[in-house]
């Protein structure tokens, strides 16, 4: 990343920043503030009575006259630039597009390493810090038998089942991403460091918590809805009755992701909470293709080399400038584009397997991703 890039990339981007340094000022805040002054730095300058109108409280308007008074913005920017990080917002196109589709987004995505197009196609395998034999080598090889098969890993890089998700992900020539539940400045549990710096260099370290963020234990179970929110299904190996990985689960299921979990013995206490989930509805996982086939994942090499190997034509070009997310019939696409009916037809094969439009049934077309994006994180 070459000096001044952090900056230049988005005018207002010292202002998101700001904002997420703010006590008290979340993704519905800062949803209200866009809605009432249209952009950040409007909503930075703006008066206490325009503030108290936009819906700030009294404490998070305390909080964020005291961060204005105190911050030089500029010098946090510097500091994350330092960092070798990267600053992502709801605006920036590399923003993830799963975790986009939760309900109230982080607004701030800290991230190191490189986000590409493919990490899309992601499940999170998590489960206790306190893993037993059996819950390790699962791991090792669920997620090597993912990653092997062009899924991205994602999970906490906690002790225990976590780890190994992300070692079994990176030995296996696959991208991995761990979420922190601290700044990115900070990696936990130290030990970790390693991990880290493989994980960095295969995929991403993401922390939606500003730089400087202790790793304090409230910090964790929020973190847990960006794993599930970055993913299209959860992955729960081996978990406790009380494991932070049930959260993570329940948020999952609220997300409208796919939950699976690994059933044990019902004599392991390591495994009670992952019986539970099956007992509650989740989709049991003995073999990789439970989830690979559950997911549609089946084909993601396939997909994946088909987006390297055949680039964008005129005709993409034109099916993607009419297709958005709402589902739009093919006999109205090709009305709209003037083309014939099998050139249509047989483009928009070639680009759902290229990942780029989706058919959600009756010969209806929505688009999977914003046309001409670029993705990767550097």
């Amino acid at each position: 990343m070459k000096k001044g890039e952090i900056v230049l990339e988005q005018a207002d981007l010292r202002y998101w920043v700001g904002f997420n340094v703010v006590r008290g000022i979340g993704p519905t805040r800062v949803r209200a503030l866009l809605d009432y002054f249209g952009d950040l730095e409007s909503a930075w300058r703006a008066p206490s009575m325009a503030l108290r109108s936009a819906g700030l409280d009294r404490r998070s308007l305390e909080s964020l006259l005291a961060a204005r008074s105190s911050l030089d913005l500029d010098e946090v920017l510097a500091r994350i630039e330092d960092e070798g990080a990267r600053v992502l917002t709801w605006e920036s196109p590399a923003y993830p597009r799963l975790l986009l589709e939760i309900h109230a987004p982080p607004p701030v995505l800290y991230v190191k390493g490189t986000l590409t197009e493919t990490d899309a196609w992601a499940v999170a395998v998590i489960g206790t810090r306190r893993a037993s034999v059996y819950g390790k080598e699962v791991t090792r090889r669920l997620t090597g038998a993912l990653a092997r098969n062009g899924i991205t890993v994602v999970s906490g890089m906690a002790r225990g089942i976590d780890a190994e998700a992300h070692r079994a992900a990176l030995e296996s020539g696959g991208r991995t991403i761990a979420v922190f539940g601290c700044g990115i400045d900070h990696v936990y549990p130290p030990e970790h460091r390693k991990l880290a710096r493989e994980i960095e260099a295969n995929g991403a370290l993401i922390s939606d918590y500003p730089l400087g963020t202790r790793p304090e234990g409230r910090n964790f179970p929020p973190r847990n809805r960006i794993i599930s929110g970055l993913s299209m299904g959860v992955l729960v190996v081996e978990a406790g009755q009380r494991s932070g990985a049930l959260i993570t689960a329940d948020y999952a299921a609220e997300q409208g992701r796919d939950v699976f979990a690994v059933p044990g013995s019902i004599l392991a206490k390591g495994s009670a909470g992952t019986n539970v989930l099956i007992q509650d509805g989740a989709k049991p996982v003995l073999i990789p293709e439970d989830i690979l086939e559950e997911l549609n994942l089946t084909m993601v090499a396939e997909q994946a080399a088909a987006q390297q190997l055949l680039p964008t034509d005129e005709t993409e070009a034109a099916l993607l400038e009419k297709l958005s997310v709402e589902p739009l019939h093919v006999d109205d696409l090709q009305r709209q584009v003037a083309m014939p009916i099998a050139q249509v037809t047989s483009t928009l094969a070639m680009m759902e397997l290229k990942g780029l439009v989706r058919q959600v049934g009756g010969m209806k077309y929505i688009v999977a991703r914003e046309p001409g994006v670029q993705y990767v994180v550097e």
